[in-house]
């Protein structure tokens, strides 16, 4: 659309996340946007969705989840590259994270604990495994519509080292979408040499909020931005048809009083899809998290989905919470005898080892222990470390209730019995903060699905509108993912905006010498 003369068109994003962030960014350096006509919405108090990163010593440090990264997520590096660090040293962020761990690599000695020792690592697939494997990679995608991954291997499959360190890793669970296995098996075949190992997974120097979101909240900022926190995007209207549908009104929610804003002329609307961390409740050291708070993240995709199908399902996705749920927590630290403990049995230095699973764990427990500090402002004589519960529906080992049920002090009780740490608890855990937090749609995206359910980034006819973010379609690329959201923005931009198209998803997995190396790791058990 072009511009009418004295009437500067204005964008509007609907969301503070990534998605969002970076369409913001995009818009600016790619489609040669001003900053001043760019407005962003964000329901909370702060932006940056689920990449988050919170607390002081006091209260303890907060992180709902953590972002892998690796050299193939071409449209985030894309993105970093534009945006200082805000560090000595690096000067883009993309160069922080490459520096960052070129001085600490990653490549785990301790990947599995059972029984309280370190564990074989070896993936102890059957010719049968294999076979399932390789025909799942093969297979079209409308032939897995609505099927789970339980229904393409048999039982043994789930009880391999394979499955137990490639579900703890990306948080799969049997129930969930077999398309979305088919493409992360072919989206990461490349790491499959290092993949007991966790070799090739790139980390950022802090939390994801400090390393990216905070860098480029400041870009932004410096052009002129405007950024309205606590104001939800819940509603739109559209003229016209399906084959020429135009976005005509925005409904917006600031604390409970609805206004409407008008969308004319040549404006344009990003409209952020979804959250996996909404409605999230948090505990603490004394009680569990209470029952899921309602918010409205979910409410916008909702309500223009019931206007027009080519908005797709959402109800696919977040209708099921018992099987897209599962709970972390983040413990701060005051005392450095865990974290000495943990490199002595790991064969680790902190920071190096990445994701630890206790396989043998009813709760399916896994922690990390991040590279210190993991926050930029984080206190001296403090670590902090996270872990989650892929199975925390079940009674525990040694605290026998299921973990949603349990106090952050329960929590660090069962990971004490796993890890055998006896006497010495009292001493390595002495006031501790543990924050446990449920996230009742964390894997909302991994549902099993059909085609239809998601939108395209542009949908069909869709004239001054487009889709970001986790829930919108995007062939050979995975969600749960920063580069899946960052590839919706740059799409959205280049479509209706004219920036710069994404670069091509990297397919690996047509590389002969990647995909030889991945069956002979593989066939190696």
């Amino acid at each position: 659309m072009k511009e009418q003369p004295g009437t500067p068109a204005q964008y509007y994003l609907a969301g503070g996340g990534i998605a969002s962030l970076a369409a913001a960014v995009f818009l600016i350096r790619d489609a040669g946007i001003a900053g001043e006509q760019i407005t962003i919405f964000e329901k909370e108090s702060r932006f940056g969705g689920s990449l988050d990163g919170a607390g002081d010593e006091d209260a303890g440090y907060l992180v709902r989840g953590g972002r892998m990264f690796e050299k193939n997520f071409v449209c985030t590096f894309n993105l970093l590259q534009s945006i200082p660090s805000g560090l000595p040293g690096p000067a883009s962020a993309k160069e922080d994270i490459f520096a960052f761990n070129q001085d600490v690599p990653g490549s785990s000695r301790c990947r599995l604990i059972r029984n309280g020792a370190k564990a074989d690592a070896s993936l102890g697939l059957r010719l049968r495994d294999v076979r399932d494997l390789l025909r799942l990679t093969q297979a079209k995608e409308k032939t897995l519509d609505g099927k789970a991954i339980e229904d393409c291997f048999d039982q043994a499959f789930f009880e391999s080292n394979f499955w137990v360190m490639w579900s703890t890793m990306f948080a799969f669970q049997t129930w969930h979408s077999a398309i979305e296995l088919a493409r992360y098996l072919k989206r990461f075949i490349h790491l499959f040499p290092g993949f007991a190992r966790m070799e090739g997974v790139l980390r950022t120097r802090f939390n994801q909020y400090d390393s990216l979101i905070a860098p480029i909240l400041a870009w932004l900022s410096d052009q002129g931005v405007k950024l309205e926190p606590g104001t939800a995007v819940v509603d739109a209207s559209f003229t016209g048809t399906g084959s020429a549908l135009s976005l005509s009104e925005l409904v917006l929610d600031r604390d409970g009083t609805k206004t409407t804003l008008p969308v004319s002329g040549a404006d344009q609307v990003f409209l952020t899809l979804g959250s996996m961390t909404a409605n999230t409740s948090e505990g603490s050291n004394q009680a569990p998290p209470p029952g899921p708070e309602t918010d409205s993240a979910w409410t916008l995709w909702k309500n223009i989905a019931a206007k027009a199908p080519v908005f797709g399902r959402p109800d696919v996705f977040c209708g099921d919470t018992e099987r897209s749920r599962w709970e972390s927590f983040t413990v701060t630290l005051k005392t450095p005898a865990f974290v000495e403990h943990m490199e002595q049995f790991s064969g680790n230095r902190t920071g190096t080892g990445g994701l630890v699973t206790i396989a043998d764990s009813r709760w399916m427990l896994s922690f990390v222990i991040f590279h210190q500090p993991h926050f930029r402002d984080q206190a001296d004589g403090t670590s902090v470390f996270w872990g989650y519960g892929l199975r925390g529906d079940r009674d525990g080992d040694f605290v026998k209730k299921p973990m949603a049920d349990c106090s952050g002090g329960e929590i660090l009780e069962e990971l004490a019995g796993h890890l055998r740490l006896g006497t010495q608890v009292d001493d390595m855990f002495r006031n501790a903060v543990v924050r446990p937090c449920m996230m009742p749609l964390i894997t909302s995206q991994f549902m099993p699905r059909r085609a239809g359910d998601r939108p395209g980034v542009v949908p069909d006819g869709a004239r001054n509108f487009a889709c970001l973010g986790q829930y919108c379609e995007q062939p050979h690329d995975v969600v749960f993912t920063v580069e899946y959201s960052v590839r919706s923005a740059m799409e959205a931009v280049h479509e209706l905006a004219g920036g710069r198209p994404p670069p091509p998803v990297r397919r690996t997995d047509r590389n002969p010498l990647v995909i030889a190396n991945a069956i002979r790791t593989i066939l190696a058990g």
